[in-house]
Order: structure tokens, then sequence, then C-alpha cells
């Protein structure tokens, strides 16, 4: 199938955690035989930021992040398309791509909303009645969505959606895989994200009390936006990480440390991408506490999972080279076995061919 997929930045990780992602998805997508053509912004100085070249797994269009000029003719070019993806969290154009991506379709196309931030969503669209979204998604044939099990689920389909599926992170063998360690990140524990309203709060809770709790342990931050953040003296600030740098910013520290943001702690059944991605590198992960972690690895064996900061520096107390080299190994086969982007990508690309035959052509 032809795809058009309007998203954030398939190029540029800078401000934009779904970026492997849609690295991820698009490439599979690729490899299952569909052409993807994938919009995206210039936009919060991401294309200054880039991280890789446009590949040759997908053709990238990028319009104009300012006047509605250039976002008009990418929908121009998406009309051809046998599938028109419209992702959450643009960042610009959001409501203007939400409406007309439903509008420029061929009678015997598909139109999927791909919710990469669903918890978010549903509690705007729940919370106003007026939010010009509501009344347009039952007209998507399918909503994909980043995460959030049953709860998500049943909450859109309430909201009157044909389909509603969750597809979840996965990480890339090719590109996140062990390494040697990087003494630039040399720590006990790191965390790796973006600063980010609904995350700094549970950051504050899961990484920097742990730090306040163990002051002769060594931490390490990485990510955007944390600059003028207060932090006890055993926190290493790196800034922005560039995903090249992943594999070794994972397989350094003595364990990684996940922290889920709230809204999506809340519904559980969301890992974020780093999940997989520490896994993958075969790295010691601890995590925060949400419902479903043990759908995707198995706590205690393939990961830690810690209700506090004083858990996770609790964990770290008990945490030796051997356990935490048994609990990373353990996680990386598990994730090889069932959470590769290969394996989201079929089960995406299954799910639109059961989607075709349902159009009117």
């Amino acid at each position: 199938m032809k795809i058009a997929f309007f998203a954030s930045s398939l190029v540029s990780a800078y401000w934009n955690g779904a970026a492997t992602y849609y690295r991820g998805i698009v490439r599979g997508l690729h490899c299952c035989g569909h052409d993807v053509t994938f919009f995206e912004p210039d936009a919060y100085g991401r294309q200054e930021h880039r991280d890789m070249p446009d590949p040759d797994w997908a053709t990238v269009v990028v319009y104009p992040g300012e006047g509605t000029d250039g976002v008009s003719r990418a929908l121009e070019m998406a009309k051809t398309a046998d599938v028109i993806i419209k992702a959450s969290g643009v960042g610009v154009f959001d409501e203007l791509l939400e409406a007309l991506v439903l509008q420029v379709r061929r009678p015997e196309a598909l139109v999927v909303f791909w919710d990469v931030d669903a918890p978010a969503t549903l509690d705007r669209v729940q919370a106003n009645p007026e939010d010009p979204f509501l009344p347009l998604i039952p007209q998507y044939d399918a909503v994909f969505t980043y995460g959030g099990g049953d709860p998500v689920v049943d909450a859109y389909r309430a909201l009157g959606v044909r389909m509603c599926v969750p597809v979840y992170n996965a990480f890339e063998p090719d590109t996140h895989f062990p390494v040697p360690p990087d003494p630039r990140f040399e720590a006990d524990l790191g965390f790796l994200g973006n600063r980010l309203p609904d995350r700094e709060a549970r950051v504050e809770e899961f990484f920097l009390a742990a730090a306040a709790h163990r002051p002769d342990r060594r931490f390490l931050l990485g990510g955007s936006g944390w600059d003028d953040k207060a932090m006890p003296p055993n926190v290493r600030y790196a800034g922005h990480v560039f995903t090249r740098d992943h594999n070794a910013f994972n397989c350094t520290p003595g364990a990684v440390l996940n922290v889920n943001r709230e809204s999506m702690a809340r519904y559980g059944f969301s890992p974020p991408t780093r999940v997989f991605e520490a896994a993958g590198a075969g790295a010691c992960l601890i995590t925060d506490a949400w419902e479903g972690i043990e759908f995707f690895l198995e706590p205690g064996r393939e990961v830690l999972v810690a209700p506090s900061g004083e858990a996770v520096a609790a964990h770290l107390d008990r945490l030796t080279p051997a356990r935490a080299r048994s609990i990373g190994q353990a996680a990386r086969t598990r994730v090889l076995a069932e959470h590769t982007y290969g394996h989201r990508a079929a089960q995406v690309s299954l799910l639109l061919g059961e989607l075709r035959p349902t159009l009117v052509v």
C-alpha cells in the first residue's frame, strides 16, 4: 500500500521522544512491502538538530511550520495514498490536519488516527465536550495507539471508534544492541528523558529522590530541558543525548531507570520506547510501577519494579554486577522474541489489510 504518514519528525529526535517509535514502525512497514511518505513540519528546531539523513526506506517531505501553504501542499500530495495516517502531537497544524485528512481521502482510502499520547488525548476530549476533535473521532477508520491496553481501547470505543488497537513500542535490533561501556556515561543509575510537565514530578520522585537517598551513588540524567533544574550534587546532567549514543547510555551505567509520564502510568500498559531500547541493549532496567508491566517483561527476572524513589535506591543497594547482567540478558532475550518493530509492523500490516475490504470502492 501507499501510505502517507503525518507526524512530528522521522529524522530528528530533538524534543521528539516518538522519533525512534516512528522510525521502527515506518522501517518495518517498508520491509512489509509498503511505500511510506512521511510528512513532517519544520518546527521546534528539529531540522537543525537532525540525527539521521533521509532514509532509503521512506520518502521524507518537510513542510514549513508557519503559514498554511506548505501543509496544504502536503495534503494535496497525500491524496493519492491508499492509507493516510495522522499522528497526534505533530506540534503545529494538529487541528487542521485532524480535520483535513478526512476530507482529502479518496473513497477507497483508509484514514487512521495514530495516537502516541492516548491518555492525554482522552483526558482532553473527555474534559471538553466542545473539543473540535471529538466529533471527528468516529469518522476515522481506525485508531492505533502507542499503548494503553484495555482502558484506552474501551475509552476510544465509547467515543464511537470502529477499531482501536494498541501498537506498542518496541525496538530495532539493528540499531539497539549491546555495546562497550562509554566513560561519558559512567554512573550507578542513568535516566534518559526530556523534561515534560506530566513527567517532571515523577522524575523528582523516582530519580532525584533516589539520588538524595543515596549520596554515595552516582546518578546520570540525560535529555533536553533540565538545565535549570535543581538536583542533588551526585547527579550529573548530560544534556540532550543523540540517538546514536543511546546504546552507550544504556550499556554503561550499572542500571538504567524508566519513569513513565503521569498520564501513562495512570492508564497503564504504556511502556515507552526506552524500555525496549534498554532491554534490547541488554541493560539492567528499573522501572516505576504501573499496571501491565508483566505483559512486556517479567518483574524480578527481566526487569526490576519500584513503587517509589526509596525503592529505586533499595534496588541499587541489592544489585550486583552479576545480577544486573542476568536481568539485562533475560530482558534482551524476551524483547528479541516478542517486541521488535518487525513484530509491530507485521501487526499493522495485517490490520490495514483487514480494514480495506470494508471500504466502498
